[in-house]
């Protein structure tokens, strides 16, 4: 706190002499804050064509580019400027330089934008340069970087000021670039498999498709409360209905009213698609082709880092039944038992705690969230979830206990969650009425029956296989990221206490 105190008494005087430069620069240039500006190339793009210049070779070619200013040696002879695409020295003397440039230079300070007009060279020791003829300022920053060498450290201040992290942190920059590709390589894989590209209600009259605590609004208009999305899943099963396409996904925003962590925002990216006439084996496939490629695009192989461990997105995954799972880690055998109270006894006798009133289902989940989640660490789908705590995936044939549901793990994180989806309207409104019951004696007093998604269903959906998939937990894992917060630009805070 102390530090934090001392920081902002410099940033105070700091920032007061550069508003007396701002108040110079004014009255000698007028506009400090131009609305044109227009460079005629990015600094990669100046990089890129003159790669092949000799040091100590000047060219006759004049250019102008545009950055803010990390860098200032010699009084500003020499100054590193920077835009997104990368970097660029700039050369200021009385020999190449007008006066008129050379008398900006005491009123540049570091992190403020400026334009520079000049000849291209590269110096003795290859640095490719620009001797400035003209220095244009485009914006006087009124705040002063973070310190050079070490950026920001305070992670506090680095996800609550983001834009001094990656401003001053190569890393924390390439990650949201990584982001960014990564997001754009899954739209292009799904449109490349014949996907369509949807778009459903963030704000609903009636919250589904997942367990979750909403947020809630309420509409003054329409003089009703609504709610942010929790899932997607039950409007998409709607479009799958209509026919729209066979195949349809949504890159989406959802919004649960829950825990924070190194895993969890409340706000968090998925995606979600359903497939007419596929079923939970086809979309395991559909992941593993995914995964792979988004590692290559990334890395330029499918064997990723990921803390000390050594990641392989290279398909086919490990695939194991959960009931198989849990009998290889414990030695308890839950396909062999009849009833839910042999369950929990067995499960007592192992040393779990559970609930008296669990069932067969819920204490197989339990022991295996327990023992066996975390030693996934290589990509795994576990198969054959128990029918409790699975409402809307068909049964197994034979084992009417399980049904075709898998979830992809990958360094003991769920990254994946996908069913053979079912489409027995009947079954699927026993089965949510049941859901239901169960939230009200939970206390979820504004939990409602989905009659328009149990209407639509009414009129046919097809048999399909639907999958959804943490985006930002696999952007963890492809960028080498330990929090959910590295690879949120703005993830949530608490609100600062001075």
């Amino acid at each position: 706190m102390t530090e934090q105190k001392t920081e902002t008494a410099l940033s105070s005087d700091a920032t007061e002499v550069r508003r007396q430069k701002l108040a110079l620069l004014r009255e000698k240039i007028g506009d400090v804050y131009p609305a044109h500006f227009h460079r005629s190339m990015t600094n990669a793009e100046l990089a890129e064509k003159y790669e092949g210049l000799e040091p100590d070779v000047e060219t006759t070619d004049v250019v102008t580019v545009a950055g803010r200013v990390y860098s200032s040696r010699n009084s500003g002879m020499f100054m590193d400027i920077r835009d997104a695409s990368g970097k660029i020295q700039i050369f200021s003397h009385k020999d190449t330089t007008p006066e008129a440039a050379r008398d900006m230079l005491p009123m540049i300070d570091l992190g403020d934008i400026i334009g520079v007009t000049g000849v291209v060279r590269r110096t003795k020791r290859g640095e490719l340069t620009i001797n400035a003829q003209e220095i244009t300022m485009l914006t006087k920053a009124l705040l002063p970087m973070p310190e050079k060498w070490h950026g920001v450290t305070d992670v506090e201040i680095r996800y609550r000021k983001r834009h001094l992290d990656i401003m001053t942190n190569e890393e924390s920059k390439l990650r949201f670039q990584q982001r960014s590709r990564i997001v754009s390589g899954i739209r292009r894989f799904m449109e490349a498999e014949g996907f369509l590209e949807v778009e459903t209600p963030m704000l609903q009259t009636v919250y589904g498709g997942a367990t979750a605590d909403p947020f809630k609004t309420f509409h003054n208009t329409l003089k009703m409360d609504m709610y942010l999305r929790i899932a997607p899943e039950l409007f998409l099963k709607r479009t799958l209905v209509s026919g729209l396409s066979d195949k349809v996904f949504e890159i989406n925003r959802n919004f649960r009213n829950e825990g924070v962590s190194t895993r969890h925002n409340p706000e968090f990216t998925m995606m979600e698609c359903y497939w007419a006439y596929a079923d939970y084996e086809d979309i395991m496939a559909l992941v593993e082709r995914l995964f792979e490629q988004l590692a290559v695009s990334i890395h330029g192989s499918p064997e990723v880092t990921f803390a000390d461990k050594q990641i392989s997105f290279k398909g086919p995954f490990t695939r194991v039944p959960m009931p198989d799972a849990v009998k290889e880690v414990t030695g308890i055998d839950f396909l062999a038992m009849k009833t839910d109270e042999e369950a929990r006894t067995a499960a007592k006798a192992a040393g779990f705690a559970v609930e008296k009133d669990w069932t067969w289902g819920e204490c197989l989940a339990f022991i295996f969230e327990e023992k066996v989640e975390g030693t996934l660490i290589q990509p795994s789908h576990v198969t054959h979830f128990p029918k409790d705590i699975s409402p809307f995936a068909k049964e197994v044939p034979g084992e009417p206990r399980l049904v075709e549901r898998f979830e992809t793990y990958c360094n003991a994180w769920e990254v994946g969650n996908a069913f053979s989806e079912l489409n027995d309207p009947e079954e699927q409104r026993r089965r949510m009425v049941e859901q239901l019951e169960q939230a009200h004696a939970r206390g979820e007093k504004d939990k409602q029956l989905d009659d328009e998604f149990l209407d639509a269903i009414d009129q046919g959906m097809p048999p399909a296989g639907g999958l959804g998939i943490g985006v930002d937990r696999l952007i963890m894992l492809l960028t080498n990221s330990p929090s959910i917060r590295d690879i949120i630009l703005f993830p949530a805070r608490r609100n600062k206490v001075d």
